[in-house]
């Protein structure tokens, strides 16, 4: 059975090297077929390391790492900002966030003159603002744009604090040195918002006590009013604001019964820590890798590797499960080309961020190597209708 899907696949897909541009500059990462790698660079805090690979036909899932100043003011506050936006409904919304969060973060900082929990917040609740204005304007040229959305993950170290700030389900593990065992261990940073966590359904039960359909389990899988995992994200609009939740959308995203409050919400959990010594890495990433390793799997596979290529060696893991798990050869699973590839497994996104504790612990009014790199999917021939993500990166000592 499994040699007659390969069979059918194979006749339904063009090779993905034929389709894909091969990216030789290191500064820039590299590509690798579908995946999308840049196996070391540099940050104020220390390196780190980062990779994608594309399942969807237009990539979804969008990450960024940007060190230097957190400001638009040249007294800083310096440190290092970690973003992972996994997109759902198409890649409008987490591109969005990309193009936005972070200069909205720089802007309230500068107002403020230091980071906070208060920064984060204006800043995410300005990108959905933002995202929602987009959406008016596009209504009714585009009306399904209002059922784009995009799961938020963001990390921040200032001043020796980690901000960890989290929409949806995307994930932030600590790798925490114990005592003299040189035992890592695995430590969730990260309040995680997907209806498949009891608490999670509680919390939907509680806020919106009125509707026994607030949760529905649907094809053995819990989802909001039968449509949605997450329970807070950037955008669907369409369950925010019950304009949009009419026609022209189409019909399966419409709900039969009218609602007055916001379904969802775009309200990050954020988490404060201030970072040891035995803090040794942090690792960033979408839901497509955690459905294949555990938090503590993911620390030792970093662990008892070099940095250098950490991120596209847990990419690469996540691919080997999801191929184990159809009883089909990581090579094969390798040629299957995107938008089919999301049969197998998800956009899968991961940033490591490696913590050196002397330039952790270095005042924020201190500058350090400036980095600017957003991660890629499928660099596409000109001739191409779909549109590509191009990582850019500036390395210069301030």
């Amino acid at each position: 059975m499994l040699s007659s899907l390969m069979n059918f696949l194979r006749a339904c897909w063009v090779p993905s090297s034929d389709n894909i541009v091969h990216s030789g500059s290191d500064s820039a990462g590299r590509h690798e077929g579908l995946l999308w790698y840049k196996d070391i660079g540099q940050h104020m805090n220390g390196e780190f390391s980062m990779a994608v690979v594309q399942a969807n036909n237009l990539l979804e899932d969008q990450s960024q790492i940007e060190s230097g100043s957190l400001s638009f003011l040249d007294s800083g506050p310096y440190g290092t900002f970690i973003g992972v936006y996994d997109g759902h409904g198409g890649p409008e919304a987490s591109n969005y966030v990309y193009d936005n969060l972070f200069q909205h973060l720089k802007r309230f900082t500068s107002e403020q003159q230091s980071m906070s929990t208060d920064v984060i917040k204006k800043a995410f609740q300005a990108t959905e603002e933002g995202f929602i204005s987009l959406v008016t304007k596009q209504w009714q040229m585009k009306p399904q744009i209002a059922a784009v959305g995009s799961c938020c993950l963001v990390g921040v170290i200032c001043d020796g604090t980690l901000y960890i700030a989290n929409l949806g389900d995307s994930r932030a593990v600590l790798g925490r040195l114990v005592g003299s065992t040189e035992e890592v261990l695995a430590v969730q940073l990260s309040a995680e918002h997907n209806v498949s966590i009891e608490s999670v359904r509680r919390e939907m039960h509680s806020l919106h006590p009125d509707d026994s359909h607030i949760v529905v389990l649907k094809h053995n899988v819990w989802r909001v009013k039968g449509l949605l995992q997450v329970s807070r994200s950037i955008g669907d609009v369409y369950l925010k604001k019950p304009e949009f939740n009419r026609e022209p959308l189409y019909a399966k995203f419409r709900l039969r019964e009218p609602f007055t409050r916001p379904i969802l919400s775009c309200e990050p959990s954020i988490s404060v820590f201030e970072l040891q010594p035995h803090d040794q890495f942090i690792i960033f990433a979408s839901d497509g890798l955690w459905e294949h390793i555990s938090n503590q799997q993911a620390v030792d596979l970093i662990r008892s590797h070099p940095h250098n290529g950490s991120a596209k060696r847990l990419v690469k893991f996540a691919m080997l499960e999801a191929a184990k798990k159809r009883e089909m050869r990581y090579s094969d699973l390798k040629d299957i080309d995107r938008g089919i590839r999301r049969h197998f497994h998800d956009d899968i996104t991961v940033i490591v961020v490696f913590l050196d504790s002397n330039l952790v612990s270095r005042a924020s009014s201190v500058r350090g190597p400036t980095t600017s790199l957003r991660g890629c999917g499928v660099i596409l021939p000109t001739k191409s209708l779909a549109r590509c993500t191009t990582p850019t990166e500036l390395n210069t000592i301030s």
